[in-house]
């Protein structure tokens, strides 16, 4: 059996979406300085790292992280490579694509795009031009019977237009998991198991995520 961390450490230096906070990880308690035991505190988004928009994220009337099925965290997904002369996940790309019939059948999918590798080349600085799925790409994907859909860095939606395909998509109350690193991941199915934090009425929250084969 294969097991394949996907998920992000989360650090100090980590990168985070421009305008969120940043992470910060202090200790409250150390058993060096006498205390009985270690305990620490943690402030961030819920959006930092590898983690779950539900659709309150972009829907004011949405479901809330703490109301999504199980189900559409856990279960057979496909990862899609997308070639390095990707720079947008459009319709086009998707109607192309020569692993499409999984696009139709599969419930759940992950896009591996050249951005797994800015985890690993630019670890810490913000790249604007990185891959996401444009408003055609969201209204192409709509129209399958799919329950999450995971993109290689921290939205699934291109930069320069994010609210639009984030709308369209969760609008049809598919879960959207972004920040994963799929570097070390080669195309296929796998087994994923999805666990965001039960944060109850929020928008999103940080999820543990690993594949399996």
């Amino acid at each position: 059996m294969d097991i394949y961390d996907i998920t992000l450490p989360i650090t100090e230096e980590m990168l985070v979406w421009p305008g969120d906070p940043s992470v910060s990880i202090r200790q409250l308690y150390a058993i060096k300085d006498g205390d009985s035991s270690n305990v620490s505190q943690i402030q961030m988004g819920v959006h930092t790292g590898t983690h779950i928009d539900a659709p309150r994220h972009f829907l004011d009337d949405g479901k809330t992280i703490d109301q999504l099925p199980l189900h559409k965290l856990i279960g057979d997904v496909w990862v899609i490579a997308l070639g390095d002369d990707v720079d947008t996940i459009s319709a086009e790309v998707l109607r192309n694509h020569p692993q499409k019939i999984h696009l139709e059948q599969a419930r759940k999918i992950l896009f591996k795009t050249k951005n797994s590798s800015l985890w690993h080349t630019h670890p810490n600085d913000f790249q604007e031009d990185y891959v996401g799925i444009d408003s055609s790409g969201a209204a192409y994907l709509s129209h399958f019977d799919l329950d999450l859909i995971g993109v290689d860095y921290l939205s699934v939606a291109s930069f320069k237009e994010t609210t639009v395909p984030h709308q369209i998509l969760l609008e049809n109350e598919i879960i959207l998991l972004e920040g994963i690193d799929l570097s070390n991941v080669p195309e296929g199915v796998y087994s994923l198991f999805c666990l965001p934090l039960s944060i109850q009425g929020c928008e999103g929250a940080p999820a543990r995520t690993i594949l399996v084969k």
